[in-house]
């Protein structure tokens, strides 16, 4: 007659599961890059004039307002995550050396930090009467805006 030993369960690890966070991320970013893209799309390509009525002045009249400032850097911030979240997963599947992948994970989150930063800094400090003289065709502009 044979004897069983009793197994224990296997017991799952303590704390925070960024592996399953980082799919959940991916699914929830995803939607709504698709809403924030085809609305960004929608306004710039189809409404008014459409695309004759893109110039420095439309972006410069957009950035003015802080509902299409907070628009774009959503729409940054989560490409950029997104993006970044997406190449670490190649990068996990596909590098086996564990030092290399380390490095490229960290370079990988440096650029999409880099990048993020320096383009909140854009929107949030775009000025289109910076650096505008007399010669300047937004010279009229800037000067009505008391610029």
């Amino acid at each position: 007659m044979a004897t069983q030993t009793a197994v224990a369960p296997a017991r799952r690890p303590r704390g925070v599961n960024l592996e399953k966070w980082g799919w959940v991320f991916m699914r929830v970013s995803g939607v709504l890059l698709v809403v924030l893209i085809f609305g960004h799309l929608f306004v710039n390509l189809m409404v008014g004039d459409g695309i004759h009525a893109l110039d420095f002045a439309f972006i410069a009249g957009k950035f003015a307002t802080p509902f299409w400032q907070w628009w774009d850097v959503l729409m940054l911030w989560l490409a950029l995550i997104h993006g970044a979240n997406g190449m670490r997963t190649i990068v996990n599947d596909y590098v086996t050396t564990e030092k290399v992948r380390k490095v490229l994970v960290w370079a990988l989150g440096l650029a999409a930090g880099l990048l993020i930063l320096l383009g909140t800094l854009v929107v949030f400090t775009f000025d289109p009467c910076l650096g505008v003289n007399e010669a300047s065709t937004l010279w009229d502009t800037c000067q009505a805006l008391g610029k």
